[in-house]
């Protein structure tokens, strides 16, 4: 993009900084330019300061620009590639509920520009001691807190249905993006029949659990460190995909994470703490979860199977259709985790061989791998 296709001379500090971000067209970064000039009065912004932020795994992209005493938020989502309406309406949700989301400021909907307040620089993520485990209990408990919050103001009808239909989509991507596209496999009939009758068990196993508001992206990344330190709340991102589904989701998303894992005994220590919240609040009355932890603790696996197998055609999507490489690194991580549960129930066996078999028997135990 040259400096003329914007409205500005090409010493002006906007033409630079808007330069900077990056655009794939130069009509939408002359669109950007426009848009942040016309809101800057209202919200004192000063917009030759505008940088990059952070990006997600969708076409969303976020900046961050200063004003007269803070800085504020610009979230970048194209209209033809992105719908920012359930963002808007899960952030009011979410704020209903006491819990901590970007406030929407300003929303262009024509163009997707939106103008969000800053609730931190810092993600959960980023301050993890990640070399002992031990060191982070406060901080997942302060995500617990969040987690029962959400939860606590459920309610049907209100968000979409994480029901049979869309966990079936979610898993097919399994077989089509990591089987078939990333290792290059084409099933047997007999593999394909072993795969959907695991998916089908699967999924009614998981549609059993009490329904709740789920998240659906719940871990550390999309936690953040608030700027206030005297706000006790974490702050929450990334919603806009939220459901209503099982209560097991966003505990077993949380703890079998997409870009870090953890021991067994941690895993176990934070899911026992949750559990015994949640059960003191009348949420797990279902199948002797209210009594017997192992119960509970053997339905998170079961659905955090369902979540490894979508998550790794969803990875292998993105690095081989959207060109982002470095999701493939992770996909080691899902595929341990995937055998990890699969040995531990003997319904899943027949799973766990074709697993291997798509691996072509590689051995791969233990969850430290990909990045960390």
């Amino acid at each position: 993009m040259s400096p003329s296709s914007l409205d500005f001379t090409a010493d002006h500090p906007l033409t630079s900084a808007i330069q900077l971000l990056g655009w794939p067209k130069a009509s939408r970064a002359q669109a950007f330019a426009k848009w942040l000039e016309s809101q800057s009065l209202t919200h004192q912004l000063k917009p030759e300061t505008v940088r990059a932020a952070s990006a997600d795994a969708s076409f969303r992209r976020y900046f961050r620009v200063d004003t007269a005493g803070a800085s504020l938020i610009i979230m970048d989502a194209p209209p033809d590639k992105e719908n920012s309406q359930p963002f808007v309406e899960i952030a009011a949700l979410m704020r209903t509920a006491g819990l901590l989301v970007p406030e929407v400021l300003a929303w262009d909907s024509a163009q997707g520009f939106m103008l969000l307040d800053d609730l931190g620089q810092d993600t959960m993520m980023q301050v993890l001691d990640t070399a002992h485990a031990e060191n982070n209990a406060a901080l997942f408990g302060q995500a617990l807190e969040v987690l029962l919050t959400w939860q606590q103001a459920s309610r049907p009808s209100v968000l979409p249905p994480y029901d049979a239909a869309l966990l079936q989509r979610e898993l097919q991507l399994f077989p089509d993006w990591y089987v078939g596209q990333h290792r290059g496999k084409t099933l047997s009939p007999a593999q394909a029949q072993v795969l959907q009758t695991s998916f089908f068990l699967l999924v009614a196993r998981n549609l059993a659990a009490p329904m709740v508001f789920v998240h659906r992206d719940f871990m550390p990344r999309n936690l953040m460190m608030p700027w206030n330190t005297q706000e006790p709340r974490l702050g929450v991102l990334d919603f806009q995909d939220a459901v209503y589904g099982p209560i097991t989701y966003d505990i077993a998303s949380l703890m079998r994470d997409a870009f870090i894992s953890w021991e067994e005994d941690f895993c176990l220590d934070v899911t026992v703490r949750y559990w015994e919240r949640a059960r003191a609040l009348g949420m797990l009355n279902h199948d002797g979860w209210h009594n017997d932890f192992g119960a509970f603790y053997s339905a998170v696996e079961w659905m955090g199977l369902q979540r490894h197998l979508k998550v790794a055609g969803i990875f292998a999507r993105l690095g081989l259709r959207d060109g982002k490489p470095k999701y493939l690194a992770d996909t080691p991580r899902f595929i341990a985790y995937i055998r990890a549960t699969c040995s531990r129930y003997r319904e899943l066996t027949p799973l766990l061989r074709l697993i291997d078999d798509i691996e072509d028997h590689q051995s791969l135990s233990g969850f430290a791998y990909g990045r960390v």
